[in-house]
């Protein structure tokens, strides 16, 4: 049985489905490894062990009368602490929320239990997901999977260690500027940073509305298009045949690649390489207004920010941890004038990018410029903090920024990924171009 906590979710619900695998010993072995393993406590926040049981006894019944809901029916996955969860406290990392308990389930989660999914729990994250590092030393830092004196990367970062710790067979989190991305990067799985408005953020505690999405952390591309369908309550996308031959696609420069680490850059360069090598034509290619979109994100991500969260901050202002809190009151000291003008530059350079990357099937760039920081200097270098931070952030922000969809897969040197930046609202097609690139990488 732990052979189970080793396989993809497709595999899993293949093998539900023809009644090798039945959905409550599955979900029994992930609580027992759960509650065995040794980070338990920094990973998952709370577990839903009833809501769970019951859930794998109703799949198991569908399996046995032949009415599966969908490919996952029957399948655990775990989900970050920010989707609320009828009864089952809901705290998205934060002191200012303990003991919040929410009425309803999120919207998402409404659909992926509509589709079969098993909710394991909810995982720890970064406080209120204002950061892209995953260190949270007022509730729980997870562990980075290749080094756990590391940070896993945020806000989803107990997403990525309950997959990447065979604690869970796939995770939701959600990415405002990189969190879905992040931490699944440094921790070598896939992530999806979905298209905002694609998927319901309804029931989802905000961070900025305008920015906010959601999106899976999972093992493989096929586990990322199915946990993706369930959470919009649709069939997945077919990814039968997928090539990237044929296939055009821009590596993006200046911006993406300034001040980019050796490894990460090195990594990213030899994962192109594989791309070219099976078929992608591989143009470099620049988006020069790009820089100024950059340049405004401060505005645009600390005004809305600040805007949602200042009256429950400044109530209780000692209930955060320091250097998130001050991240959030930047927003103070900008102007609606200089907001509103900034949202207005944004869609025209959102317009600027989609004629300028309209012949390409996506654009490239490493997912993150950095390797996860050391987590104990993270906690007294206050400049350290500060940099690793905004470097982390930077190359998966382009994404949100853009209103993109982007997908990383890893590329094999660990910590390490690349990522693929879509049309917007065109999952399926990165999806299908995401199957076909990670057959190359792994080839």
């Amino acid at each position: 049985m732990n052979d189970w906590l080793k396989m993809t979710a497709a595999d899993l619900g293949r093998a539900i489905g023809r009644g090798a695998i039945g959905p409550v010993a599955l979900t029994e072995t992930y609580l027992a490894a759960i509650n065995a393993h040794p980070a338990a406590d920094r990973i998952y926040a709370r577990l839903t062990e009833a809501r769970a049981l019951a859930e794998a006894a109703a799949a198991a019944g569908r399996a046995r009368a032949g009415q599966r809901l969908s490919p996952l029916d029957g399948v655990p996955v775990s989900w970050k602490d920010l989707f609320d969860t009828a009864g089952v406290g809901t705290e998205a990392g934060s002191r200012l929320l303990t003991g919040r308990v929410p009425a309803r389930d999120a919207d998402v989660l409404r659909n992926a239990t509509a589709q079969g999914l098993i909710c394991l729990g909810k995982t720890h994250m970064t406080e209120l997901a204002f950061s892209g590092l995953g260190l949270n030393p007022m509730t729980a830092t997870p562990p980075n999977v290749n080094n756990p004196a590391l940070v896993p990367g945020g806000s989803s970062s107990g997403a990525a260690a309950s997959v990447a710790f065979g604690l869970a067979a796939a995770a939701v989190g959600s990415d405002t500027g990189g969190s879905v991305r992040i931490p699944a990067a440094w921790n070598d799985l896939v992530g999806l940073k979905t298209s905002h408005g694609r998927l319901s953020t309804r029931g989802v505690v905000p961070l900025v509305e305008s920015f906010d999405t959601v999106g899976p952390l999972t093992r493989t591309v096929g586990d990322a298009a199915l946990l993706f369908a369930a959470l919009e309550g649709r069939r997945p996308a077919d990814l039968a045949g997928a090539s990237l031959r044929g296939t055009r696609l821009m590596v993006l420069q200046t911006v993406a690649l300034e001040e980019c680490r050796d490894l990460p850059l090195s990594a990213f360069r030899h994962a192109v390489g594989r791309l070219a090598d099976a078929g992608a034509e591989i143009v470099d290619g620049a988006v020069p207004e790009l820089a100024e979109a950059m340049a405004m994100a401060g505005i645009l991500f600390t005004t809305e920010a600040y805007a949602i969260w200042r009256d429950t901050i400044e109530a209780a202002p000692d209930r955060m941890y320091p250097p998130i809190r001050e991240r959030f009151r930047l927003g103070a000291g900008h102007s609606g004038a200089d907001f509103i003008a900034a949202w207005r530059r944004l869609r025209e350079i959102r317009a600027i990018w989609a004629d300028r990357v309209a012949g390409y099937d996506a654009v490239l760039a490493p997912t993150a410029a950095i390797l996860p920081p050391d987590a104990a200097r993270l906690q007294t270098d206050a400049d350290y903090l500060a940099q690793e931070n905004l470097l982390a952030l930077r190359n998966t922000r382009i994404g949100n920024l853009m209103g993109l969809p982007a997908l990383t897969l890893p590329t094999g040197t660990p910590s390490t990924g690349i990522m693929f930046m879509g049309a917007s609202m065109a999952e399926e097609r990165l999806l299908r171009l995401g199957s076909a690139a990670e057959a190359a990488l792994t080839a």
